[in-house]
């Protein structure tokens, strides 16, 4: 008989960016049986859910040096789940179901964005460091969605939209969430946090101003932030223009790289064939 070999650890920690993935997808699949049921307000965080361990999966990747062409297809499919069908259909549960027949047509078309703007990236800048998103990140549109319904308990909502229909309004944000998916309007990433410097102290400032609002006012808070940053696109577009050149920067995007290294499937058993930055080690957030 062999003499029993133990797992390799570097193939046990290959495993664990998609297994955040994996939960990603659990989250979603979850967030729309409890839609179904009428469970609208744990839906909505169960995606938001759904959003962070999509932040973390990249960030595991990147740290352990793990990413595999595996992960990041796995990601994207997740994605179309997570961040497209499960708040599409939370939403027309909430709002279209007995608004009309053909109300659901909102639901595809942001469905159908979603997994062209995913498409659209993994051929354009998934792998790449790059400083900006082409196109609002599916995750954030889908956390928008998401965190409507909580938004909608609270005295916030009740003070600024009382007098707008509420129907109208989601008709709205389902076009502009639509299109701005699909479009060449360019939104920053999440900023890196440091201690070194001024760019590294405002994103730690950052970071640490959406952990507190987010845990002390979780309910009011991400809603709003999810239509600051899908304006701040527009305005910047507008501003820059639609085809304003950009150097190529290297940044951080989040979610599982991709790394061609000649192997079968793309996974990555030994180093690369040239040196590549830590910060290109990661995927990207459709």
């Amino acid at each position: 008989m062999k003499p029993f070999r133990p797992p390799s650890m570097r193939r046990v920690v290959i495993v664990v960016p998609s297994l955040f993935t994996l939960f990603n997808l659990f989250f979603g699949i979850w967030s729309m049986v409890l839609a179904s049921r009428g469970e609208f307000y744990r839906a909505g965080w169960y995606i938001f859910f759904a959003g962070v361990l999509d932040a973390l999966d990249g960030r595991v990747a990147r740290l352990s040096r793990t990413g595999t062409r595996f992960g990041a297809e796995l990601d994207s499919l997740v994605d179309v789940v997570s961040f497209g069908a499960a708040p599409a259909f939370l939403i027309y549960q909430l709002e279209f179901a007995v608004a009309g027949q053909a109300e659901w047509i909102f639901c595809y078309f942001y469905v159908m964005a979603a997994a062209i703007r995913l498409a659209r990236f993994n051929i354009t800048q998934a792998g790449r460091a790059k400083r900006y998103f082409i196109g609002l990140p599916s995750p954030a549109a889908g956390m928008t969605l998401a965190t409507f319904f909580p938004f909608t308990t609270t005295d916030l909502y009740q003070h600024l939209f009382r007098f707008v229909p509420r129907h109208h309004l989601m008709q709205l944000l389902m076009i502009l969430l639509t299109i701005l998916m699909v479009s060449n309007v360019r939104y920053a990433t999440f900023p890196r946090a440091g201690l070194r410097t001024l760019k590294g102290l405002l994103g730690l400032a950052t970071i640490l101003f959406i952990l507190v609002f987010g845990i002390l006012e979780h309910d009011a808070f991400f809603f709003p932030l999810g239509i600051a940053y899908m304006v701040y696109g527009i305005l910047r577009a507008t501003l820059l223009g639609f085809f304003f050149e950009e150097d190529d920067e290297e940044t951080d995007i989040a979610g599982p790289i991709v790394i061609a290294d000649g192997t079968p499937g793309g996974e990555i058993l030994g180093p690369p064939p040239r040196a590549i930055g830590a910060r290109e080690r990661e995927g990207g957030q459709g």
